[in-house]
């Protein structure tokens, strides 16, 4: 899959740009606070309909402007297809070929893409939610059933958490409503224990190769509540905690509560790891994400690769350029503001295949000659 030209007006503090994109390679180059993360965050936004800052929609429409349009034409598969976003009003038009979706889930996966950013060190030091956000990614972009599930089983557990707070005795409604997560939590955790041991294998793979000679050894491993109970019923431990649920307040089990363990070398990332070391684990995880959802998906994965180079020594910077430089990833998306990483990058992919580079400078991409 390949964006050809992304267009944006109004977007963040971009008010107008049309960018023709280089089937492999495109970088983008300028201080802090300039907008090239912006020019990425477009394209994130037309795989996920959602902005990777975590913002609302308003606060993606340029200050003192009322509407934002995003669009990108691609050639997905063979055929010429064409997105465009608009935010503004109440309510974002989200177009595939000039039709509206009846559901934004179900463009989820059907142009994939991996990023890359700073953000991704909380994977490693922040709470559990952060890592089980990652892996409903890494699933639901391979996979519909998967979050179908996921939203159904949301909203089950939003409705038993009201139900929690609301002091509500009817045993029949617990019943029902718990029947209702508990089928949705038994396919939601097979998936995540089928692909975090896939995942596993490709990481360690990717840290080997990042890390250079490291003899350091990394597992992945899926921690659930629904080990707790020997037939691994989701519904037995709801019915089993629904009095101390209820004095709490909310649901205390199920793949809402799950968590990923991280280690190297049999101990956990997050206690004993280098900042060095914890960049090398995450950047390695989101690059064994893009193998895994580009054989999942049968097609090359955007990857959108967001200042990743701080924090890093200039051995583990060559090897990250000399992977992404390899056949195994499609068309990359870089930004940097340190020009040399980039020149490094272009001058071994530029001889085989085409590359663009811009700078960014308030809002203003311009290509560079």
């Amino acid at each position: 899959m390949i964006l050809k030209e992304l267009q944006l007006t109004n977007f963040k503090n971009i008010s107008e740009a049309r960018l023709e994109m280089s089937a492999k390679l495109n970088c983008f180059v300028g201080n802090n606070g300039m907008g090239k993360s912006n020019i990425l965050d477009a394209i994130y936004y037309l795989s996920f309909c959602k902005s990777f800052t975590g913002v609302t929609d308003a606060m993606l429409i340029r200050r003192g402007e009322c509407f934002a349009l995003v669009k990108g034409s691609y050639l997905r598969r063979g055929v010429d297809e064409e997105l465009s976003v608009g935010l503004g009003g109440r309510r974002k038009s989200f177009r595939r070929g000039g039709k509206d979706y009846k559901r934004l889930s179900a463009h989820i996966g059907t142009f994939p893409a991996v990023l890359v950013s700073p953000a991704d060190m909380s994977l490693a030091s922040g709470p559990s939610e952060e890592r089980r956000r990652f892996l409903d990614i890494v699933i639901s972009q391979g996979d519909a059933r998967y979050l179908d599930a996921l939203i159904k089983y949301g909203r089950s557990l939003e409705q038993r958490n009201r139900m929690l707070r609301d002091n509500v005795n009817d045993a029949t409604l617990f019943e029902a409503v718990e029947q209702s997560m508990s089928a949705t939590a038994a396919y939601i955790v097979e998936s995540r224990r089928r692909h975090v041991d896939r995942l596993s294998a490709i990481h360690h793979r990717y840290y080997r190769a990042i890390a250079g000679d490291s003899s350091e050894d990394t597992e992945l491993i899926y921690r659930t509540t629904l080990d707790d109970d020997p037939q691994g019923s989701l519904k037995n431990m709801l019915d089993r905690m629904r009095d101390r649920d209820r004095m709490l307040r909310f649901t205390t089990v199920g793949p809402h509560r799950d968590d990923l363990e991280m280690t190297l070398d049999t101990m956990p990332l997050r206690r004993t790891a280098s900042q060095g070391q914890i960049k090398t684990y995450t950047i390695a995880l989101r690059l064994a994400q893009y193998e895994l959802l580009a054989s999942q998906t049968e097609t090359s994965p955007l990857i959108l690769l967001d200042d990743i180079f701080d924090k890093l020594d200039a051995r583990r910077v060559e090897n990250i350029i000399n992977l992404v430089a390899g056949e195994t990833f499609g068309q990359i998306f870089i930004t940097d503001t340190n020009r040399k990483h980039l020149d490094e990058i272009l001058a071994r992919i530029a001889t085989s295949s085409p590359s663009r580079l811009w700078t960014v400078a308030d809002g203003c991409p311009t290509e560079a000659k």
